[in-house]
């Protein structure tokens, strides 16, 4: 039993030999000592239940087969039921022993015998043990056909209360009082994850009384959200709207989640974080009401401040809007809520222009409409408009972050002797430097200049070398070091020339090994490719040579990168 109760608290055995002889002899003297041990034991099973809630079913009967035992003896024991907090830390112990999804008999059975034990658990807490068996004896019902009964049957008549509840509004002798409410989420707690509650814990999600405060039990709403974060719990998306719209705690810390998922040592990829997102409900849900947005986006905001423009977190806001704007064409075809609800301090005509899909814009117009996003942003950045600073429009803009790549693009691909426009250097040069001053900013668009000329001679050049790049991409001689953000948009621009570019393709392995030659360029680009391909595959781009070209670039960067961190 040792090796069994490894993880449980030490004293597993000494309560497995209390119980037992506690369930064979029901004296004074047994008596009296349940009762001087019922506050140990109390604690024992909040241990317990401590220990089992990290590890799933099939965990805890590999590693502690007498589990059912120690918790069947419990249950049928009226004086550890009637202590304290007991009857609740047993429910909350059994909830994990259930299986959501059984694979085969064996698992089917032990959920039937631990669904068993709970309909128990609570029939005997709502009625008489003696009327309980009396009542069976008279209809001729076994206790395993009675209790599942019971239980469906008190769930779905609970569930038709709190829905005729809605429909009385204010008929108070019909309605179910606002304390019974209360008190019967705040008994929904540990049961939440058990698929026969779904109904129930919907049901009260969704509940709207009339008064002027919450109802429903704090820790409840704990409860729901941990069960749905823990994928322990199926519940529609209006229930879970419901529930980030009563309970704002619920919403922050599934926000918390999906960080620590975005922002974790595997580097995951855009489509890897776009399932997260869909998963997360979060999209759906923004798009569903712009209280739920602006709270997901005010977080986002946030943290980019507080991680200096983390690339994960710049990345999470980019996919989070392109999966937002998925959901809001769907769930508003009749616009339930004007823009302006979801982007209240911002220009409604630079929404509008963002919000439109370049898919949805013929590749020929692209130019027209980059050039409307650059003045419109200019006239709110430089002039200090009504609709906030340099970082508001910033912050707006990367949200739209295809735009800016969109960009770079344009501008490579343009004729060599034609002038790059002034529209399209200051947009690209605001992608990349929001804080930075007129000045500087004119200094950025001067490099860029210098560097796209250069690029745009040898876009169709057909013999192409490393060092031709090199030498295009070089810093003028005896002038200021270029910033950091100038840097690399030079690498962005170079990245793309050598997947646009007919030649650039040979020579690509080459160039990255020469400007990869610190670990976070290494990151950079390897991010730049990962957007860059899902961009792609959101514009249904046909370009397949390029696509290859990115795909095979992006593993093999990613092969290189996984032994450089292993060895730091």
């Amino acid at each position: 039993m040792a090796a069994d109760s490894a993880g449980l608290p030490s004293n597993y055995e000494f309560w497995m030999q209390k119980l037992s002889v506690w369930t064979q002899a029901s004296t004074l003297e047994t008596q009296r000592d349940i009762c001087l041990h019922l506050p140990q034991f109390q604690e024992f099973l909040r241990q317990m239940h401590e220990t089992l809630k990290e590890m799933d079913s099939n965990t805890i009967i590999e590693r502690f087969p007498t589990i059912y035992q120690l918790l069947a003896k419990s249950c049928w024991s009226p004086f550890i039921l009637a202590y304290d907090e007991s009857l609740k830390i047993l429910i909350w112990c059994l909830c994990c022993l259930i299986k959501k999804d059984p694979q085969n008999s064996r698992e089917s059975k032990l959920n039937s015998w631990t669904r068993r034990l709970l309909s128990h658990i609570v029939s005997t807490s709502r009625f008489d043990i003696k009327e309980v068996g009396l009542f069976n004896q008279v209809l001729g019902y076994a206790p395993t056909d009675y209790y599942p009964g019971l239980l469906k049957n008190m769930v779905l008549s609970l569930v038709s209360e709190l829905r005729e509840n809605r429909l009385n509004g204010f008929n108070s002798q019909r309605r179910m009082s606002p304390e019974r409410v209360r008190s019967l989420s705040r008994i929904c707690v540990p049961l939440v994850t058990l698929p026969d509650f779904e109904p129930l814990v919907e049901a009260l999600l969704t509940y709207h009384g009339h008064e002027p405060q919450e109802v429903l039990w704090p820790e409840f709403f704990d409860a729901v959200n941990e069960a749905f974060l823990l994928k322990k719990i199926s519940l529609p998306t209006s229930a879970i709207l419901c529930l980030w719209l009563r309970h704002l705690p619920s919403l922050e810390n599934t926000m918390l989640h999906l960080f620590e998922k975005l922002i974790s040592s595997e580097r995951n990829s855009l489509r890897r974080i776009e399932c997260f997102m869909k998963e997360s409900l979060l999209p759906e849900a923004a798009a569903c009401h712009p209280a739920i947005f602006r709270v997901v986006d005010e977080i986002f905001r946030s943290a980019l401040l507080e991680t200096d423009g983390a690339p994960e977190v710049l990345a999470g806001i980019q996919v989070f809007t392109q999966c937002f704007v998925e959901a809001l064409e769907k769930e508003n075809k009749q616009l339930k809520f004007a823009l302006k609800t979801y982007f209240p301090y911002a220009s409604p005509s630079l929404v509008m222009v963002l919000l439109q899909h370049p898919k949805d814009i013929p590749q020929g117009l692209w130019h027209q409409s980059l050039k409307c996003i650059s003045e419109m942003l200019k006239e709110v950045v430089e002039d200090y408009g009504s609709y906030g600073g340099p970082f508001e429009s910033w912050f707006l803009f990367v949200h739209f972050g295809g735009w800016a790549d969109i960009t770079a693009e344009q501008l490579l691909m343009s004729e060599a002797e034609a002038e790059p426009p002034e529209a399209l250097l200051w947009l690209l040069a605001f992608s990349c430097s929001p804080g930075a001053g007129h000045q500087q900013r004119a200094q950025i668009m001067v490099e860029v200049k210098t560097v796209l000329g250069h690029l745009t001679k040898l876009f169709r050049s057909p013999a192409l070398s490393a060092r031709d790049l090199q030498a295009a991409a070089e810093e003028n001689q005896g002038g200021d070091p270029r910033p950091p953000a100038c840097q690399q948009l030079v690498r962005r621009l170079l990245l793309y020339f050598l997947l646009w570019a007919p030649g650039g393709h040979a020579i690509a392995r080459e160039v990255i090994t020469l400007m990869a030659q610190t670990d976070a360029i290494m990151n950079e680009i390897i991010g730049l490719l990962d957007y860059t391909l899902y961009r792609w595959d959101h514009l249904c781009m046909e370009a397949r040579r390029s696509r290859k070209l990115a795909r095979e670039l992006l593993t093999e960067l990613r092969e290189q990168a996984s032994p450089r961190q292993v060895n730091q």
